[in-house]
């Protein structure tokens, strides 16, 4: 199967340059996190979980009970180098949460399931 960040000129552009050493010019990689978050959001509906991917997105997403005031009980926050890869399957779930690159708290908030992401799904 083909990945969305086939499908994607920004998320191809930031790979590129993060295998060329370089960090990825700064609309490049808000486009590249967007277009994973929101292919996240399409495949997992729903408003349990808050991914996060500071500065450039967040989304809502696996279905559950919603959450709608204060901060969410349910929630994933990493870098957008570390999103990239784990949305793209260069590293795995389970391995960059072990390294501590990606915080997570509650009980729905593990993305394992949905990760990684893949067309047609």
């Amino acid at each position: 199967m083909s990945s969305p960040h086939i499908k994607s000129a920004a998320v191809a552009a930031a790979f590129a340059a993060l295998d060329e050493g370089r960090t990825p010019e700064r609309p490049v990689f808000r486009e590249a996190v967007r277009v994973l978050l929101t292919a996240l959001a399409e495949r997992a509906p729903g408003r349990s979980v808050e991914v996060r991917v500071p500065p450039y997105g967040a989304v809502q997403c696996i279905s559950g009970p919603r959450h709608t005031r204060g901060t969410p009980p349910n929630v994933v926050e990493t870098d957008p180098v570390t999103w990239l890869e784990i949305a793209t399957g260069r590293r795995g779930w389970a391995e960059v949460v072990a390294e501590g690159r990606v915080r997570v708290s509650g009980a729905r908030a593990d993305l394992s399931a949905h990760l990684p992401l893949h067309l047609g799904e």
